[in-house]
């Protein structure tokens, strides 16, 4: 193997194809990129049974052939070579590396022990990268990180005629979002699939400028795969087990109070006033109808508080308390200037939704049904402060 490519090409390949790999493992092989350089290309790819991501960049390839080398390593090199075209070949058993004078050796792993790749779902539909990358980022927040529930740690993909909805749950919040996508010529029935958010963010942030993402997904082949393409970038992710609990009921906030308040303020407000309370203390909120909303927190003499104008109808006041990080969490993800509160009252169910007319998605068709855009439920904490 030999070939000559682009730093700064080569360096976006494996930081892409590195993230696959899993931090610790027992065995070796899966700590390596596997390299493969032919016709005019270099592909790189990282696998750790749970995601294959393969990247592709053009070379000047002048003798074809595979290497599997450490990932991170590798990646370590092309961070400190110097701007220009590098240098590679495969010399016995070492895999070198050279740019401007600089040159690296790096010992290869052994490729008959390298477990054999998924074959890539076949295309399925597309989607609008950004679009994609935004309604991923907005419902992770709310997966879990206790990989003891691998359940609560996924989001929920659904894929029915033109519309995509993504949800994730960690029991204390629920996010949900929908957007259009589009099938494509196999696209027939409805895919539901749950996928481990941390994989899925990431593969999403890095496919969000690449115009439209490609959706692999074959039935016939059991389903226990979903790909995703773009921007010369192949990745595969295995599904979770099982799916999220239904939302359905959840949202449906019939004789809720609603209050409406300006999101990037109550942000802050609540990240000033949090800063005096102790560890999972919560952020009161008290909203009237005289039009503001009163947060507060802390204990004895350590406390904050700030008022904000907001507007309150449905009740004269509704006093709530949240997990300030959560709250946050659900704040941060709306890119409307004002969010809307449906509200039950302490220790109960809260929904947040963008303020129609504010760039906001369509409102919702019926009790607990939505027409579209991003809901994020929140539970009010019992105990207020």
């Amino acid at each position: 193997m030999e070939f000559r490519i682009d730093r700064t090409a080569l360096a976006e390949a494996v930081g892409r194809a590195v993230r696959a790999l899993p931090a610790r493992t027992p065995v070796p092989v899966l700590g390596g990129l596997l390299l493969e350089a032919d016709a005019g290309r270099l592909a790189v790819t990282g696998f750790d049974f749970e995601a294959a991501v393969r990247v592709e960049a053009e070379a000047e390839v002048a003798v074809s052939g595979r290497v599997l080398v450490p990932g991170r390593r590798l990646l370590d090199v092309c961070r400190v070579l110097p701007e220009g075209p590098v240098s590679c070949a495969l010399e016995a058993s070492r895999f070198t590396v050279e740019a401007d004078g600089t040159r690296f050796g790096l010992s290869t792993l052994p490729l008959a022990e390298y477990p054999a790749l998924p074959t890539p779902p076949a295309p399925y539909g597309t989607v609008d990268a950004a679009a994609f990358a935004t309604a991923v980022a907005q419902v992770a927040v709310a997966a879990g990180r206790d990989d003891s529930l691998p359940l609560l740690t996924g989001v929920q993909l659904r894929l029915e005629d033109g519309r995509m909805t993504l949800a994730a749950s960690d029991r204390y919040r629920y996010a949900v979002r929908r957007l259009e996508w589009q099938p494509g010529a196999a696209a027939d029935g409805v895919v539901d699939a749950l996928l481990p958010a941390r994989r899925l963010l990431d593969v999403a942030r890095s496919l969000g400028r690449c115009g439209d993402v490609l959706i692999g997904w074959d039935p016939a082949a059991g389903g226990g795969l979903i790909g995703f393409e773009g921007a010369r970038t192949r990745t595969a992710l295995r599904l979770l087990d099982g799916r999220l609990p239904t939302y359905k009921s959840l949202f449906d906030m019939a004789g809720a109070a609603v209050a409406e308040v300006a999101c990037e303020e109550l942000a802050k407000a609540v990240r000033r006033v949090a800063v005096v309370a102790e560890a999972n203390s919560p952020v009161r909120l008290d909203f009237s109808s005289d039009g503001s909303v009163m947060l507060r927190a802390g204990y004895g003499d350590d406390v904050a508080a700030q008022r904000l104008p907001a507007t309150l109808t449905g009740a004269d006041e509704v006093p709530v308390a949240f997990n300030p990080a959560y709250l946050l969490d659900a704040l941060t993800s709306f890119e409307s200037p004002r969010v809307r509160l449906e509200l039950l009252g302490a220790g109960q169910r809260a929904l947040l939704h963008a303020v129609p007319g504010d760039g906001a998605a369509e409102e919702a068709e019926g009790p607990g049904e939505m027409a579209g855009g991003h809901r994020h439920l929140l539970m009010s904490v019992k105990q207020l402060v």
